[in-house]
């Protein structure tokens, strides 16, 4: 089992992954780390735990919006073909809402 050093808030972290998952757990490192340096731009260095926490929320925040719109899309795509609607216009639209509520939920952390 493969160890692999990610940074995360300028701390270095080694975890182990599968074979071959080396890449991707880098990657999903990068994008957690860039998770957190917006929320210390918004919120100021809190703590790594409330960071990270906060961090977290913002993830999987969107990991239920993505759920969401995905459910929303196939259930729209059903329709569209009888409704005419263009099933890009409505992703582009979704995409909006859902941009739209990251910066929220980051406006709040930052008032917190």
């Amino acid at each position: 089992m493969p160890l692999v050093n990610v940074m995360v808030n300028s701390r270095a972290y080694t975890i182990a992954c599968d074979d071959g998952e080396e890449d991707h757990l880098k990657q999903l490192a990068a994008y957690v780390d860039a998770k957190v340096r917006e929320l210390m731009e918004s919120v100021g260095q809190v703590g790594d735990a409330r960071l990270l926490l906060m961090a977290a929320l913002l993830l999987a925040d969107e990991c239920f919006e993505a759920q969401s719109l995905l459910e929303t899309h196939g259930k729209r795509a059903g329709t569209a073909a009888n409704d005419h609607v263009k099933p890009e216009g409505l992703a582009a639209e979704r995409l909006e809402a859902a941009a739209k509520q990251l910066e929220d939920i980051a406006a709040r952390f930052a008032h917190a």
